[in-house]
C-alpha cells in the first residue's frame, strides 16, 4: 500500500510540475553558430514560446564540436525542463556515428520532444567560379577534380554528407572545408575563401541579390523564386538531400508531462500564419505532426539509416 501511494504521490507531482511549467525563464541551447537555419528558426519559435508561454524562451548558441558543445550542456542539466536543446538532425542522427564519443552518446543522453522541419540545400557558387548553370558547373568539376573547396556547417553535417553523396553520383571530387555552423561557411564563401556551398537556406537572401550564383537545388522541387534552377534529380542524381528533420531535446529524465506539453505548443505554433511565413522565407519543410513518441521512432530510424550509408561513403574518423 505504501508503494502505490508514494507512486501516486510521485504521479501527482509530475503533473503538477508540469501544469507549473514554466514558472520561469526556459533556456533552449542551439548547438551551432548564429546565422544558420537552425539559430533563426529556433529564434522565430522562441519568441512565440515567450509569448504563448508566459516565461522568457532564451535562446544561447553553443557551436563547436559538432554539434557535442551544446549536447553536452544539456545533458548535464537538471531534467526539469528548464534547459533544452535545439539542434539540426545530422547533429543528432548522423554525428554520433563519426564521433563516438564513450562518455555521450546525445541519443541515449537526451530525450526527443518535437521535430519542427527540414530544409532542400542549394548548390550555390562565388561569382569567380567560372559557371552560370548546373550544366557548366559539372562540365567544370569534372575537368578539374579537386580544384574546388565546399564549405559546410561542419564535419558529418547533412550538406557535408549530401555532397559527398554528390561528389559520388556525379563523378567528381570537391574538397571539404568544415566549419561551425552555416552562418561561417555563408560569409567565407561571400569573400571567396571557398568556392560553393550545399547550402542549407541563409544563402537565398544573397542569391536573390547577385552576390552568389544558384546553380541547382538539392531537393523534391524548385524554388518559387528561381524557376529556371533544376534539382539535382531532374539531372539523375539520387539520394542528395538535407538530411534530418530540427528538433526540440530534453534531458533523460525530464518529466513526460512537460515534454508532451512542449510537443503539443510547438506544433500548435508551426501553424502560425507568422510562423509558416518566416520558415518558408527560410525554404524549410514543415515536419509533419509527431507525438514525442512517434519522433523517437523516427530519430531511431533515421540514425540506424546514416549508420548504414556514412561507411559506404568513407566518411567518418
Amino acid at each position: 500500500m505504501k508503494i502505490i501511494i508514494a507512486a501516486l504521490l510521485s504521479a501527482c507531482a509530475a503533473v503538477a510540475h508540469a501544469q507549473q511549467w514554466p514558472s520561469k525563464p526556459v533556456r533552449v541551447i542551439v548547438n551551432v553558430a548564429p546565422g544558420g537555419v537552425a539559430d533563426v528558426t529556433m529564434r522565430v519559435l522562441g519568441a512565440r514560446l515567450t509569448e504563448t508561454m508566459g516565461q522568457p524562451f532564451i535562446v544561447e548558441n553553443r557551436a563547436g564540436g559538432d554539434g557535442y558543445i551544446g549536447f553536452e550542456a544539456v545533458a548535464r542539466a537538471d531534467p526539469d525542463g528548464y534547459t533544452l536543446v535545439y539542434s539540426p538532425g545530422s547533429s543528432m542522427m548522423i554525428a554520433p556515428h563519426i564521433v563516438k564519443r564513450a562518455d555521450l552518446d546525445p541519443t541515449k543522453a537526451l530525450t526527443p520532444v518535437v521535430p519542427t522541419g527540414r530544409v532542400s540545400l542549394y548548390v550555390i557558387t562565388h561569382p569567380k567560379v567560372p559557371v552560370n548553370n548546373y550544366a557548366e558547373f559539372l562540365a567544370f568539376a569534372r575537368a578539374n577534380p579537386g580544384k574546388l573547396n565546399y564549405g559546410t556547417p561542419g564535419n558529418g553535417t547533412s550538406p557535408h554528407i549530401a555532397t559527398e553523396v554528390f561528389n559520388k553520383e556525379a563523378g567528381v571530387k570537391l574538397n571539404h572545408v568544415p566549419y561551425k555552423g552555416a552562418g561561417p561557411a555563408l560569409n567565407d564563401l561571400l569573400a571567396g575563401v571557398i568556392d560553393l556551398m550545399f547550402d542549407p537556406g541563409p544563402g537565398i537572401q544573397q542569391a536573390r541579390q547577385g552576390k552568389v550564383k544558384m546553380i541547382a537545388i538539392a531537393g523534391p522541387k524548385r524554388h518559387p523564386d528561381f524557376p529556371g534552377v533544376p534539382t539535382l534529380e531532374e539531372n539523375g542524381i539520387k539520394g542528395v538531400d538535407g538530411g534530418p528533420h530540427f528538433a526540440f531535446y530534453a534531458p533523460v529524465g525530464t518529466p513526460p508531462a512537460v515534454i508532451e506539453r512542449l510537443n503539443r505548443e510547438v506544433i500548435k505554433l508551426m501553424q502560425e500564419p507568422l510562423v509558416l511565413e518566416r520558415f518558408r522565407a527560410l525554404a524549410v519543410d514543415l515536419a509533419e505532426p509527431m507525438t514525442p513518441q512517434q519522433f523517437a521512432a523516427y530519430v531511431k530510424s533515421e540514425s540506424d539509416r546514416y549508420a548504414a550509408l556514412l561507411p559506404a561513403l568513407a566518411i567518418g574518423r
